[in-house]
C-alpha cells in the first residue's frame, strides 16, 4: 500500500494548483441549492405534507450531500482518469517506477475518497448553518457520503480505463447520473415514482446513500438498524466490486501499453 500512498501524494501535489477554484465551487453549490430549492421551493411545501413531517429543506439537504458526492466522484473518475492514460499519460509514466497498475488504481481511488471527504465536510457545515440538521449524528453523514461517492467512483474509473475517447462519458452523464440525481429519493421519496420504477430506484447506490445520510441527519438511523446495515452493506459491496474491476481494467490498459 506504500506505493498507492505515493499516488495519493501525487494527486495532492497537483491539487495544490487548483484548490482555490474548487473551494469556491464547493461552497457556492450547496448554498445555491439550499437557498433556491430548499428555502425557495421549500417555502411552498407545507411541512405536514413532506415525508417524515419535517420542513422540506430538512428533507432535502442530507440527500443533496450524497447526490453531490456522486457527482464529484463521477467528475473525478472520468476525464482525469482518461487524462492519466491518454493526455498527460501520468499513469503510464508511473509504471516505469516500482508503482504498479494495482497501486495506481487504488491510490487514485484513495485520492477520490479524500476529495469526497473535503466536499462532503463543506456541504455538511453549510447544512448545519442552514439549520437543516436535526441530530449530532449528521457528522456521520460525511463518511456515508464518501462511501456513496466511492460506490460510483470505483466502477466509473474501471469504465473510464477502457475508453479511448470521451464519447462514452456523454451517455454516462446523460442517461445514467442525471436520472439518478433526479429520481433516487433526493428531491422526493421514491414512493412518488411509478410502481414499476420503484424497485429500480431501490437498487441504485444513490438511493441507499441518500437514505443513509438522511437518516443520520435526522437522527433516525439508530432506530432502524437493519435498514442502516442494508444501506451500508450495499454501498460497501458496490465499492469493493468497483475497486476490483478498476484494478483489473487499469492492469489491462497499462500492461497492454508496453512493458513496465
Amino acid at each position: 500500500m506504500t506505493a498507492a500512498v505515493h499516488v495519493v501524494e501525487h494527486r495532492l501535489l497537483l491539487y495544490r494548483r487548483s484548490w482555490r477554484g474548487s473551494v469556491m465551487s464547493s461552497f457556492l453549490s450547496p448554498i445555491l441549492f439550499l437557498s433556491s430549492i430548499g428555502l425557495g421551493l421549500g417555502g411552498f411545501v407545507d411541512a405536514s405534507r413532506t415525508p417524515l413531517g419535517v420542513p422540506y429543506i430538512v428533507f432535502l439537504a442530507p440527500g443533496l450531500v450524497a447526490a453531490t458526492a456522486m457527482q464529484t466522484a463521477a467528475s473525478e473518475a472520468t476525464f482525469p482518469v482518461m487524462s492519466g492514460f491518454l493526455w498527460s499519460r501520468s499513469f503510464l509514466a508511473m509504471t516505469v517506477t516500482p508503482i504498479g497498475p494495482r497501486d495506481i488504481a487504488l491510490g487514485y481511488l484513495g485520492w477520490v475518497g479524500l476529495r469526497l471527504a473535503f466536499v462532503a465536510s463543506i456541504f455538511t457545515l453549510i447544512v448545519v448553518g442552514f439549520g437543516a440538521a436535526r441530530s449530532p449524528s449528521v457528522v456521520l453523514g460525511i463518511p456515508a457520503a464518501v462511501l456513496t461517492g466511492l460506490a460510483f467512483a470505483a466502477p466509473i474509473a474501471a469504465y473510464s480505463a477502457t475508453q479511448r475517447d470521451t464519447q462514452g462519458f456523454n451517455a454516462l452523464f446523460r442517461f445514467g447520473l442525471t436520472p439518478l440525481f433526479l429520481f433516487s429519493g433526493t428531491f422526493f421519496p421514491i414512493e412518488g415514482l411509478p410502481a414499476f420504477l420503484q424497485p429500480v430506484a431501490w437498487l441504485t447506490p444513490l438511493f441507499h446513500g441518500v437514505a443513509l445520510t438522511r437518516d443520520l441527519a435526522l437522527g433516525s438511523a439508530a432506530a432502524q438498524p437493519v435498514a442502516t446495515l442494508v444501506h451500508v452493506g450495499y454501498l460497501v459491496a458496490l465499492t469493493a466490486l468497483g475497486m476490483a474491476l478498476a484494478v483489473r481494467a487499469f492492469r489491462r490498459r497499462l500492461e497492454g501499453a508496453g512493458p513496465r
